[in-house]
């Protein structure tokens, strides 16, 4: 099993941060390689993600359950990918850091089964931390664009926070 946890101050109260967070296809949205997101109910979501590392890029299926919904401070949930034995889990934390902001943590676990586990996991130790905190990077701009207009000198078209992750990985644009 690996694991990581990564926190964010967002520039936006707590009920804001909420109103973005709550919505299941804006997490998905922001995911490297995202296809699609189908919302099953409440609870369950079905993404399609073209994922990459080095140069083996391949099309996985994950399904996505919420187990707890607390908000505005606390989302637990867990996933599994299709045809993949890798499995995992996390938490969304948030709490008010002061006049207008939210610190948002984030914890993801990933654990991998079979032959391949440790393998698997030892390649992704290194690689886990990164996307997390791009992840969470990605969401508090996201939430903060919601919010307020772009800083001057920032456009809508630079690259996000996981596309950078993603070249230095040695994936292709997506």
């Amino acid at each position: 099993m690996i694991e990581t946890t990564q926190t964010v101050t967002v520039a936006a109260p707590i009920d804001a941060v909420w109103d973005h967070a709550r919505d299941v296809s804006r997490w998905a949205e922001i995911m490297p390689g995202y296809r699609e997101c189908e919302i099953r109910d409440e609870d369950h979501s079905h993404w399609v993600l073209k994922v990459g590392v080095g140069g083996l890029v391949r099309t996985v299926k994950v399904n996505v359950t919420v187990t707890r919904w607390a908000g505005p401070e606390a989302v637990d949930f867990e996933y599994a990918l299709e045809g993949d034995p890798v499995s995992g889990g996390g938490t969304y934390r948030a709490e008010p850091a002061g006049e207008g902001e939210t610190r948002m943590e984030l914890h993801v676990r990933v654990v991998g089964a079979g032959p391949m586990a440790p393998m698997w996991e030892a390649m992704g130790r290194p690689l886990l931390p990164k996307f997390a905190l791009g992840f969470a990077h990605e969401l508090k701009a996201a939430i903060e664009a919601g919010r307020h207009p772009q800083p001057a000198g920032e456009s809508a078209d630079q690259p996000g926070m996981m596309a950078k992750i993603g070249r230095i990985l040695g994936r292709k644009g997506d």
